[in-house]
């Protein structure tokens, strides 16, 4: 974890010899490649053979989509690439659970056998269990990398690297390796080969953001630990309005946990001299649904669109790509509700809207233009896992994204300069968003449901100053986080480059004391960052 001093004490180890090799791009990609499988292997421990056989297969099959004139060679090679890598995604990300909701919905008795976790125990003496699935770390984030790689070649928007050695560094550079920023390769791989290039401010600004994120992983910790967790883990044991306050809370520690992460990330990656994308652009401003995707978690929302959204139709229409999809949500969700009789529910359902888009030619153009929409956020909620939770997450958010845009030809308001009238849309927009995720974040439907009825039944508003008081110091944290949140974009860039402009003494001494009054915010053991579960 970036926040462990042991993990400061390996990169200060890595600066001191990258300090001897970084002018010579072959050998400072071949040691940080080198650097990269060791920071993941201890991370993942034997999960690094999986990283190794991604890098090894889809480099070869890279060079033989880029060598063969024949499209329909290209095709199988691209092919192959997908398979490889979304059959992996889909072992290690849901293999126990297809396995036990075809015993459910079939009534067989199917034991799953992990032969990973039995090599594993046979060669290096670990004790996992090979009934269960071992969790791959980063799984989600190197293979959408990879992926991107041989689909660019397919699209002739980049050129092949030049080595395996570039190539493995592209995938499993450390810094974003097992929680993101998700690279692309049309946006990375050229990078690869160019000198390395820091100037003295664009080291100021690698500070700043490692600091930013630090800072923004402890207060997430701090508001989780003594108030959001509990909420949570035990509803019935609060007031609706605690409740209330604790979804809005937890919005605001996701953001600053997962933002926190790829701010360290861009820093980090930046004093070694690669430049990594943004990863969020204050989303909390957004004052539609669609504006809050263009702000969030923005290297998964342009992948999605990219590589999924785009090639699906788009806006257009929905084709075969796009019926296909939902088909394999359709049997998501029969395998979740383990019950049979869904499976002829959603026929019915589908048969109608056939029917009716025959009929209504209104009704069918409609459906083309939202289909992809409702598929890419669909798929983007069963990425973060295999459950009804993320489903229904990703489900209302593509809603949201539908709604706005009806919405956006009639509004009135989509012209406004009014500040009133935006903060009044921007709040609308932080309200839906953080109620969508008492289903990301609660453990299961009972918690949801016992959420809800807090809320409705027991809001508790008698006792809401004695909330406030009972809480302040994290509600005054939680409420210094938005409002610093929500400062305009020009004063963050000026006291940003103000911090880069500073003697390196100074910017010593203001890291210094940073870290010294952070760490006065920190309970027990540091948390880990929530994505790396993903």
């Amino acid at each position: 974890m970036f926040t462990h001093l042991f993990f400061w004490g390996f990169f200060i180890l890595v600066l001191c010899i990258y300090s001897l090799v970084y002018k010579q791009n072959k050998l400072r990609t071949v040691f940080l490649l080198a650097v990269s499988l060791f920071f993941y292997f201890k991370t993942s421990g034997l999960f690094i053979l999986l990283l190794l056989f991604t890098i090894i297969s889809d480099y070869n099959l890279g060079k033989q989509i880029h060598n063969n004139t024949s499209i329909s060679r290209r095709k199988l090679f691209l092919t192959l690439s997908v398979i490889l890598n979304l059959s992996f995604l889909c072992f290690f990300k849901y293999a126990y659970f297809f396995t036990e909701s075809y015993n459910q919905v079939i009534g067989s008795d199917i034991k799953f056998f992990n032969y990973f976790a039995q090599f594993s125990n046979s060669v290096l003496n670990t004790s996992f269990s090979i009934g269960k699935v071992l969790p791959a770390i980063g799984v989600s984030f190197f293979t959408f990398q990879s992926l991107s790689y041989t689909i660019d070649l397919f699209r002739k928007k980049i050129e092949p690297v030049k080595s395996i050695f570039d190539y493995g560094f592209f995938v499993c550079f450390f810094p974003h390796l097992v929680a993101g920023p998700i690279v692309k390769a049309n946006e990375f791989v050229h990078q690869i080969y160019q000198p390395y290039k820091l100037s003295k401010f664009e080291f100021g600004m690698a500070l700043f953001w490692i600091i930013n994120g630090f800072c923004k992983k402890i207060v997430a910790d701090y508001i989780a630990v003594n108030f959001i967790d509990r909420i949570f883990d035990s509803p019935n044991y609060y007031s609706g309005i605690e409740v209330v306050i604790g979804i809005f809370g937890y919005s605001l520690q996701i953001y600053m946990d997962f933002s926190g992460y790829t701010d360290m990330a861009i820093g980090l990656a930046l004093i070694l001299g690669y430049r990594l994308k943004t990863n969020f652009n204050s989303p909390y401003k957004a004052t539609s649904t669609s504006e809050f995707w263009k702000r969030w978690h923005i290297s998964l929302s342009s992948w999605l669109q990219e590589y999924l959204y785009i090639p699906l139709g788009g806006n257009k229409s929905g084709g075969i790509g796009s019926y296909i999809a939902i088909s394999v949500i359709c049997l998501f969700m029969i395998l979740l509700s383990g019950k049979l009789w869904l499976l002829f529910v959603l026929l019915i359902i589908a048969s109608a809207l056939i029917i009716i888009a025959l009929l209504f030619k209104n009704v069918k153009q409609s459906i083309n233009t939202n289909i992809n929409l409702m598929v890419t956020m669909l798929l983007g909620g069963l990425w973060h896992g295999s459950s009804w939770l993320f489903l229904i997450w990703g489900g209302l958010n593509g809603i949201g994204l539908v709604i706005h845009k009806f919405w956006k030809n009639s509004s009135p308001f989509k012209n406004t300069n009014s500040i009133g009238i935006k903060f009044i849309l921007m709040l609308i927009t932080l309200t839906f968003i953080s109620f969508t995720r008492i289903f990301f974040r609660s453990n299961s439907l009972e918690t949801v449901n016992i959420i809800f009825y807090r809320i409705t039944h027991h809001l508790g508003l008698d006792v809401f100053f004695d909330i406030i008081i009972g809480y302040k110091t994290v509600i005054i944290i939680m409420l210094l986080g938005y409002i610093i949140h929500w400062i305009p974009e020009k004063i963050k860039n000026n006291y940003r480059q103000g911090f880069a402009k500073q003697p390196l003494s100074v910017m010593g001494a203001i890291i210094i004391f940073v870290v010294f009054i952070m760490y006065q915010l920190m309970s027990g053991e540091m948390q880990p960052f929530i994505y790396f579960q993903f």
